[in-house]
C-alpha cells in the first residue's frame, strides 16, 4: 500500500478489519478492496558523467497495487495484494544516444527494463486483545528494513511479525524477516559492478552483490545482501510514548551470518503560546559482524565494525516547517567498506539523507541538512511546498570516489505536494533534485538535474 504503514507505530503496521464476522462467509463478505493507481514519470540529464558523454535518462511507467483485505472471523484475517508497473513510450530499452534518445532509466521497471506484475502481499494475520500475529508476505517500515517506496513499486518482506501493546504507551515487536523482494528504486544500484559501487549500493540501502535483477522477486535476506543464504534477520523492537510530546524508539536487527545493527533514536517537540513548536531528535546506529559470514571478501565482511551518529532541530511556525540536521560516519579502513554503515535491505532513516544522494553512511563522512516546507492551506489550496540542502564532507576512505583526497558532495531539491479539492484522493507530485560532486573521478565530477512528476490516486 501506498500509506506509510510503520512498524513503529502501535498499530498502524498491523491494520485489521474492524468488523468481526460471524462466520467463514462473512468474513470475505465484510473484506474491503483498496489501491493505489500510480502515474510516473522521470528525467534525469547528467552533467559532466565521465567529464565527456553527455547522458539523458528518463521513463514513463503506470501502475499501483490492488488489495484485497478480509474481514475478521474469530480475530483471524487475511490479506493479498498484487503489484504493476508498466513502461509507456518506450523507444528502446538499452539504447543511450544522447540527449536526441535517452536511454531508459531503470528506476521505475522490472528486470531489463520490462513492465512486471506480481503477488507482493499475501498474508495470515490474527488479533487477541493487544497482540497482532501477521505472517507471510508484507509490506515493512522499520528503520533499517523499509519499503522505501522512492519510484513506482516498494520493496516487500516476507515476514512473521508479533505486536503486543499490553504495557501502557509501549509497543514492543519481535519479528524474524526471510525474504526481501526489491522494489524499483533498487535499480538505481548495481552491486556486482566493482567495489565502489558496491560501497554506493550497500551504503544506500541495496545489496552488495546484485545485478538489478531482483524486482519482485523473494529472496533470502543474506542472498540479496551478499550472495549468501543466511537464515534471514531477527528482530526485537520496543517503541514508548508515554511521555506527552516524546518518542522513545530502540531495534536490534540480527542478521545472521553477517550482522547486528542496534537503532536508537528519541525525539522530543513542544509548544509555545506563540504558536511556535520546537522539536529536537538524535538518532544512532551501531554495527558489528555476527556468525560465519565470509562472504566479498573484496569489502572484508566479515569484519563489520561501524557507528553512524545524527541530531536534528526544528521548529513549526504556523504553516512553515524549518530544520537543520548533522551526521557523522566513523571509519576503520581495517573494517567492511572502511568503516561504513551497511543497510541491505531498504533502511534509509537518516536525518540526512538527500532525495538521492545517500552518502551520509560511507566511511568518514560529515553531513550537514537545511530544510524548510510551506502548508498553503490558510490560502484555501491543498498543497504543500518544501526546499533543502545537503552537503556530504567524504573521507578519503569513503570507498566510492576514486580521489585520494577527502570529496564534498552536494544536493538541493524541492517538493510540491498538492491535493486538488475537485477529485478525492488525488496526489498530484512535482520533486527536482540536483546533485553535484556525487561521484569524483579522474575523469570528472558526476552530477546532474532530474525531475519527476507523479500522480497517485487512492481508493
Amino acid at each position: 500500500m501506498r500509506g506509510k504503514v510503520s512498524l513503529s507505530l502501535l498499530a498502524s503496521a498491523l491494520v485489521v478489519n474492524a468488523m468481526a464476522a460471524d462466520d467463514l462467509a462473512g468474513m470475505f463478505k465484510e473484506g474491503k478492496a483498496s489501491g493505489q493507481l500510480r502515474a510516473f514519470f522521470i528525467d534525469r540529464d547528467y552533467d559532466g558523467y565521465s567529464n565527456a558523454t553527455s547522458v539523458h535518462r528518463n521513463a514513463t511507467a503506470v501502475g499501483g497495487y490492488l488489495k484485497y483485505d478480509t474481514g475478521a472471523w474469530n480475530g483471524v484475517s487475511l490479506g493479498a495484494a498484487f503489484y504493476t508497473s508498466n513502461g509507456l513510450f518506450l523507444k528502446d530499452k538499452t539504447t543511450s544516444s544522447g540527449a536526441d534518445n535517452p536511454e531508459v532509466d531503470p528506476t521505475l521497471l522490472g528486470k531489463s527494463n520490462d513492465s512486471v506484475t506480481y503477488l507482493g502481499e499475501a498474508y495470515l494475520q490474527y488479533k487477541n486483545g493487544n497482540t497482532t500475529f501477521k505472517g507471510g508476505r508484507q509490506k515493512l517500515d522499520t528503520p533499517l528494513a523499509g519499503s522505501d517506496d522512492a519510484r513506482m513499486l516498494p520493496n516487500l518482506f516476507e515476514a512473521y511479525v508479533l505486536t503486543n501493546t499490553d504495557v501502557k504507551d509501549t509497543t514492543l515487536i519481535a519479528a524474524h524477516v526471510t525474504k526481501f523482494a526489491q522494489g524499483t528504486f533498487g535499480r538505481a544500484y548495481n552491486g556486482a559492478g566493482g567495489v565502489p559501487d558496491k560501497v554506493l549500493s550497500g551504503t544506500s540501502g541495496y545489496s552488495l552483490v546484485d545485478t538489478k535483477n531482483y524486482v519482485g522477486e523473494f529472496v533470502d535476506m543474506g542472498t540479496y545482501a551478499i550472495g549468501d543464504n543466511t537464515g534471514g534477520v531477527s528482530v526485537l523492537a520496543a517503541v514508548y510514548t508515554g511521555i506527552k510530546g516524546l518518542k522513545l524508539q530502540l531495534w536490534d536487527y540480527y542478521a545472521h551470518d553477517i550482522l547486528n545493527a542496534v537503532y536508537t533514536e528519541a525525539n522530543y517537540g513542544w509548544s509555545y503560546a506563540s504558536g511556535i513548536s520546537p522539536y529536537v531528535g538524535v538518532q544512532w546506529i551501531n554495527e558489528r559482524d555476527v556468525g560465519s559470514n565470509n562472504a566479498s571478501p573484496a569489502l572484508e565482511l566479515n569484519k563489520i565494525e561501524s557507528d553512524f551518529v545524527a541530531a536534528k532541530v526544528g521548529a513549526k511556525i504556523g504553516n512553515c516547517d524549518v530544520s537543520v540536521a548533522v551526521s557523522h560516519n566513523t571509519k576503520d579502513d581495517a573494517s567492511a567498506i572502511n568503516g561504513g554503515t551497511v543497510s541491505p535491505w531498504g533502511g534509509m532513516p537518516a536525518y540526512t539523507q538527500g532525495m538521492v544522494t545517500r552518502h551520509q553512511f560511507m566511511a568518514g563522512t560529515d553531513a550537514w541538512k537545511v530544510a524548510a516546507s510551506y502548508d498553503w492551506k490558510d490560502y484555501g489550496v491543498n498543497l504543500n511546498t518544501g526546499v533543502f540542502y545537503v552537503e556530504y564532507d567524504m573521507d578519503p576512505l569513503n570507498g566510492y570516489s576514486d580521489a585520494v583526497s577527502a570529496d564534498k558532495a552536494t544536493e538541493a531539491g524541492f517538493d510540491i505536494i498538492y491535493n486538488p479539492q475537485v477529485v478525492k484522493n488525488l496526489q498530484l507530485r512535482l520533486r527536482g533534485n540536483f546533485p553535484r560532486g556525487y561521484k569524483e573521478t579522474t575523469a570528472g565530477n558526476m552530477g546532474w538535474d532530474e525531475y519527476r512528476v507523479i500522480a497517485n490516486y487512492n481508493f
